[in-house]
């Protein structure tokens, strides 16, 4: 497969590079900004095989596709679990007696929904990349 793609190098390397820092994230903020960068790589990868038929033909460049489409499903279920979870939390720490506690406890502020920002929502509908030989 590498073979296919030698000229779009960086495109694999962004791709690598943003898993290894969504891998590498700690905060909710960084997995956001970390998964939004995964996100749109794979989004430029699949624009590359767009641009190269034998490259979209291969069986294992098709089998990455597949293995990173499902990626994104679970990736995306995961974030609709997390940002349920989160409004059950901030709506229960809000109802009395909760709200009497919360504060004692550590639970004073409203946690933050795992969401995709307009900035990366604008990037990930953009234009695929132009490929030149």
């Amino acid at each position: 497969m590498k073979g296919y793609a030698t000229h779009e190098r960086g495109t694999l390397d962004a791709v690598t590079q943003a898993r290894a820092a969504a891998a590498g994230a700690r905060t909710i903020d960084e997995k956001v900004q970390a998964e939004n960068m995964l996100t749109a790589t794979l989004g430029r990868l699949f624009a590359v095989s767009e641009a190269y038929p034998d490259l979209k033909a291969n069986a294992n460049f098709q089998q990455l596709q597949m293995d990173l489409s499902d990626i994104e499903n679970k990736l995306a279920a995961a974030r609709r679990f997390f940002n349920n979870a989160v409004s059950e939390f901030n709506a229960v720490r809000r109802q009395f007696p909760t709200v009497l506690f919360a504060g004692i406890f550590g639970f004073g502020a409203d946690k933050p929904f795992f969401d995709v920002g307009e900035g990366e929502r604008a990037a990930l509908n953009a234009a695929p990349p132009t490929v030149k030989f």
